[in-house]
């Protein structure tokens, strides 16, 4: 049987976009207005058009990549390590840009992401059948209550639990002594009275003793799923706040889960529950496939995290998410509805408070050009974003 010839990669390119949410979005570690994801458009030798995209939350505060870099990285770096190459050879693709470029986990998930959209619809295929296969035609969605004001965040998950949205909810906490952060999701948590799940993020603004002193009165008001409490170089701590966790209460690492080699560590020294998955921190869906193996075989549950990407990088994330098997935590690929605008033709459904995921070529969402020119950032002249350290919004300089 003749083989199906290559299907070269001829052009990459890429462009920060910058667009404002739809109300300051509050960390541990500050508080964004606007969101600055990189997006990769890539051309294939038989006219196929693929694109990918990669979001940091306010410029390099979550990790070490900015747009800024993420956007040199693949200009003068995996772009050229690329170009030419057979487009479905994912692997090969990846070992060529580790070979120009050590970590940029980031920019390498955008060009990996943009190869993959490019050779599904090269084929006229949808993303997961390139991915092992679907085993989830829907995900439960999260929301992330992040305003830091109670009243403000119980009104805004009463309307979408009334819109059949969302009835999952992820509290963003840690910017504020434990104590006031514990009465702040005790309030919310009485107002759902049972009605809602509950998590909280914490985003390693805790240390090993506060964690286990607050976790208990957390699980007391309902909650269930308990993020990233300590640093993500703490290992010690996160395993020591893991076995010493209610049972009713899972922790889940997510700064400290970037590469395959992390998850092993953190399954041999049962360091967590859960992990957050997330495709631009494992550099790419790929990556994403192989910590979430090590997942499953260490009896150690998923759940599908955002960057907050627009609905393309979001439909990524969900392709590879629909072919994960193991326990799962439902996902908070939540992105496109905190941005003011989005740029995609139209965003994944949400039905029965479960994101639908998309069937179409690729990771079935259609780009629109018109869009990427309005939000680029060299023709509307913005600048990069700072994270507003007083937890106000975002600043930029």
């Amino acid at each position: 049987m003749a083989s199906t010839p290559a299907v070269r990669i001829e052009r990459i390119e890429a462009r920060i976009l910058d667009i404002p949410t739809i109300r300051p979005h509050k960390f541990s570690f500050g508080a964004i207005s606007r969101q600055s994801p990189v997006v990769v458009q890539l051309w294939l030798s038989d006219g196929a058009t693929g694109f990918g995209e990669a979001a940091t939350i306010g410029g390099p505060s979550w990790n070490e990549e900015s747009p800024e870099s993420i956007l040199h990285a693949v200009r003068s770096y995996l772009a050229p390590a690329v170009t030419g190459q057979d487009a479905a050879r994912f692997e090969a693709l990846l070992q060529r840009m580790d070979a120009v470029c050590k970590g940029n986990a980031f920019a390498k998930s955008a060009v990996e992401m943009a190869a993959i959209d490019a050779a599904a619809r090269s084929r006229g295929l949808p993303a997961w059948q390139l991915l092992g296969g679907k085993l989830h035609a829907s995900l439960p969605l999260a929301w992330t209550l992040a305003s830091g004001d109670s009243t403000r965040d119980m009104e805004e998950a009463e309307r979408m639990m009334a819109a059949g949205r969302h009835r999952i909810f992820k509290l963003k906490i840690g910017a504020r002594s434990a104590a006031d952060d514990v009465a702040h999701v005790s309030r919310i948590a009485r107002g759902l009275d049972g009605r809602a799940s509950l998590t909280v993020d914490i985003n390693e603004a805790w240390d090993g003793n506060t964690a286990r002193r607050w976790i208990p009165e957390l699980v007391d008001v309902g909650v269930t799923l308990f993020e990233q409490p300590v640093a993500k170089w703490n290992v010690e701590a996160l395993h020591q706040v893991t076995a010493a966790a209610p049972h009713r209460a899972l922790v889940m690492a997510d700064e400290t889960v970037c590469t395959p080699q992390d998850a092993l560590l953190l399954a041999r020294r049962n360091a967590s529950h859960v992990f957050s998955l997330k495709v631009a921190k494992h550099g790419g869906l790929l990556r994403t496939r192989a910590v979430a193996a090590i997942a499953q075989a260490a009896d150690i549950g998923w759940y599908g995290g955002t960057m907050l990407e627009t609905s393309l990088g979001s439909a990524a994330s969900a392709h590879v998410f629909a072919t994960l098997d193991g326990t799962h935590h439902n996902c908070e690929l939540f992105g496109p509805q905190l941005l003011a605008d989005d740029i995609v033709a139209e965003p994944m459904a949400v039905r029965d408070f479960a994101l639908q995921l998309p069937d179409g070529p690729g990771f079935g969402v259609e780009v629109l050009p018109e869009r990427l020119e309005r939000f680029d950032r060299t023709r509307a002249g913005l600048q990069p974003v700072h994270v507003d350290l007083g937890r106000g919004g975002t600043t930029t300089h």
